[in-house]
């Protein structure tokens, strides 16, 4: 099956004023798109390199495919952890855990918000489930893949790419951390938590 551009669940303007909808209709439509059409390429021309029995290429070809495979996940994930009249506070078992691993939520955003505010060049800054530790972590993760803990499962991205923010906030990148925290879908990044614990128990 290809890949394919999945659908926002809400309109564009339903993140306004935080998210403008021209911003997230070319963050949406373009750029996204543009990260599901690199991974179909890659993917046929995987297939091609194989038929050939010509590996020449393939350390650029594995490299394209990890960069827009995890451009398309993040970006998936990325539309589903926001969502209208967000915000607040999680609650339930994903609240105590980042009371337990950073000491109170307030510490938890404060270190998200630089670890995505810093990212050197593009990136995006994530709060993950880590199983071998069995706790909650923040990383950098730089372009779409590198820098990232090999089996921790990404709740909670936020999008630092310049493309993402923009035409809205111009250079001023903390500015539209700090807007999107006022969209947070914690019912989402809640659900995340509990399938990454199940999923990687024992």
């Amino acid at each position: 099956m290809p890949y394919t551009l999945p659908e926002l669940p809400y309109d564009y303007s339903a993140l306004e004023p935080h998210y403008q909808a021209e911003n997230l209709e070319i963050h949406h439509s373009k750029h996204h798109a543009a990260y599901v059409a690199g991974a179909n390429a890659t993917v046929d021309r995987l297939a091609e390199a194989r038929g050939a029995g010509d590996y020449a290429g393939l350390v650029g070809l594995e490299k394209t495919l990890a960069f827009n495979v995890s451009g398309h996940v993040l970006h998936s994930m990325f539309w589903k952890n926001l969502t209208p009249g967000g915000g607040g506070r999680p609650e339930g078992e994903l609240a105590a855990a980042i009371d337990e691993h950073f000491g109170s939520f307030d510490a938890m955003r404060a270190q998200l918000s630089q670890a995505a505010v810093l990212v050197q060049g593009s990136g995006w800054g994530a709060l993950a489930y880590e199983p071998l530790g069995a706790r909650l972590i923040v990383e950098q993760i730089y372009d779409h893949h590198a820098n990232l803990t090999q089996a921790s499962v990404p709740l909670l991205v936020f999008d630092v790419w310049e493309h993402a923010y923009y035409l809205q906030y111009r250079n001023v990148r903390a500015d539209f951390v700090e807007a999107l925290w006022n969209l947070v879908n914690w019912p989402d990044v809640a659900r995340r938590f509990e399938e990454a614990r199940r999923a990687t128990a024992g």
